[in-house]
C-alpha cells in the first residue's frame, strides 16, 4: 500500500493507515530512547566506568594487603633475625680499649704464618655513621702459601678485619720463592652514642 504523506491528517491520527502509525510510533520510541540515553544513561555509564576503574584499583590494593598479611609473621621473623645478626656484627666490633689487642692479633697472625714484616702502620681513624674505620698499611715478605695462611688467619679472628688493595710482586732477591705482598687491612670500632653525636656535630659545624 502506497502512502502519500500529504494526505495524512495530523489532527486525526487515528484514521492514519496502520503502517504510518507504526512508523510514527517507532520514530517516537527512538526519540525517547535517544533522549533518555543522552540526558540520563550516558552520565551513568561514565560513572560506571569510573567506579569499575576504582574497583580494579581497590582489588589490587586488597590483594597486596592480603599478601602482606599472610606473610606478616614471616616478615617479623626475618626482621628479628636481621636484628640479631646486626647485634652479633656489632659485638664483633672492638671498643676503644680492645683495638690495640686486635692490632697485636693481626701482627701475630702474620708472624705465625712465617711472614717477615717490612711495614705495619695503623693510619688515622675514619669516622663513619656509627663506627670508625681503622686502616692498617701492611707490607710483608713470604710466599704464596704463607700469604694464604695469613689471610685465612685474619679472617678467622673473632673481630672483624677485612683485607683490601692486595698486590703481590717479586722482591728482587736471588731467592725466587720470596715475594712481597702489600695490602691494607681494615678493622672497625663501634662508636658509642656520645662519640657518634660529637662526630655529627663536628661534621655539621664544619659545613658553611
Amino acid at each position: 500500500m502506497n502512502m502519500d504523506l500529504n494526505e495524512l491528517d495530523l489532527t486525526n491520527v487515528s484514521r492514519w493507515p496502520a503502517a504510518a502509525r507504526a512508523v510514527v510510533i517507532l520514530f517516537l520510541m527512538g526519540g525517547v530512547i535517544f533522549l533518555g540515553y543522552w540526558f540520563h544513561v550516558k552520565d551513568q555509564l561514565v560513572d560506571l566506568a569510573r567506579y569499575e576503574e576504582k574497583e580494579t584499583g581497590l582489588k589490587v590494593i586488597f590483594e597486596t594487603k592480603a599478601k602482606q598479611a599472610v606473610n606478616l609473621e614471616a616478615y617479623e621473623k626475618q626482621l628479628e633475625e636481621m636484628r640479631e645478626s646486626f647485634g652479633a656484627m656489632l659485638r664483633q666490633l672492638p671498643n676503644q680499649t680492645e683495638v690495640a689487642d686486635l692490632l697485636v692479633d693481626v701482627s701475630q697472625t702474620g708472624l705465625a704464618s712465617g711472614l717477615e714484616f717490612q711495614l705495619f702502620q695503623p693510619r688515622a681513624e675514619i669516622p663513619r655513621e656509627f663506627y670508625a674505620e681503622l686502616p692498617i698499611s701492611i707490607q710483608v715478605i713470604g710466599n704464596y702459601h704463607e700469604f694464604g695462611e695469613f689471610v685465612s688467619g685474619v679472617a678467622a679472628l673473632p673481630r672483624i678485619v677485612t683485607v683490601h688493595n692486595v698486590s703481590i710482586n717479586k722482591t728482587g732477591k736471588d731467592d725466587n720463592t720470596s715475594l712481597k705482598m702489600v695490602l691494607t687491612a681494615k678493622t672497625y670500632r663501634y662508636l658509642d652514642e656520645e662519640e657518634a653525636a660529637n662526630d655529627d656535630s663536628n661534621s655539621t659545624g664544619g659545613k658553611k
